[in-house]
């Protein structure tokens, strides 16, 4: 998390790349397998996504709470995603990414116990988990609407975008949790948590604060 501080902006537009552009750009008809590679690929390099779920399950000890999270999380970015290109609704890119880095910094914040010290309230976590995971799921759709998808195929490409989604979360997922559970193991865990949960919340203002700037200068 440190390191993005130091890296390109560039990397901070979150966009598609040069060969996947092309072929959204050339696609006809249903493309099952090539959608699946894309949604997966969108998501383990979707750093603000994984971000946000480094947050969600970073206390989170039991498997049923991981599960249980993890579902909210992508029963909330599924709906919207599908919502979004099929109904066509149109959401500013920047804006939609600014609130993506919000619910960074949100879940650092409730992570400090932040809530609690500074309004002596706690939100539910779980319902937290399911709106941002819709705003999460817009991101995902506006950027396929930059692209004219032709409506032969579209429902089973989106479908297989959101399963590639999916199969890339659960990969990033799995190599998190293995971290994290790893590293729980050693007292640095407890002495670093607080640190890193700064670290998360600073990520997150950094991505808000360059989705921002490209609002207002776009």
């Amino acid at each position: 998390m440190v390191g993005l501080s130091f890296i390109s902006v560039e990397v901070f537009a979150h966009g598609v790349d040069d060969n996947t552009r092309a072929f959204l750009e050339q696609n006809t008809g249903v493309q099952f397998f090539p959608f699946v590679y894309i949604g997966a690929k969108h998501m383990i390099t979707g750093y603000d996504h994984l971000l946000f779920l480094v947050g969600v399950i970073f206390f989170l000890y039991r498997s049923r709470d991981v599960f249980l999270y993890v579902t909210m999380f992508t029963l909330g970015h599924s709906t919207t995603l599908l919502l979004g290109v099929l109904s066509d609704i149109q959401v500013n890119a920047y804006l939609i990414d600014a609130i993506i880095g919000l619910s960074v910094v949100y879940k650092g914040f409730d992570n400090l116990g932040g809530f609690k010290r500074c309004f002596n309230w706690q939100p539910n976590t779980q319902w937290a988990v399911l709106i941002f995971g819709l705003f999460h799921g817009f991101g995902l759709a506006t950027k396929l609407q930059e692209f004219d998808l032709p409506e032969a195929g579209l429902l089973t490409n989106l479908l297989a975008f959101n399963l590639g989604v999916e199969l890339g979360q659960f990969a990033a997922l799995g190599f998190i949790l293995i971290v994290i559970t790893a590293w729980r193991k050693w007292p640095s865990f407890q002495h670093f948590s607080t640190l890193t949960n700064t670290l998360l919340m600073s990520a997150g203002l950094i991505l808000m604060g360059y989705q921002l700037t490209g609002y207002a200068v776009n």
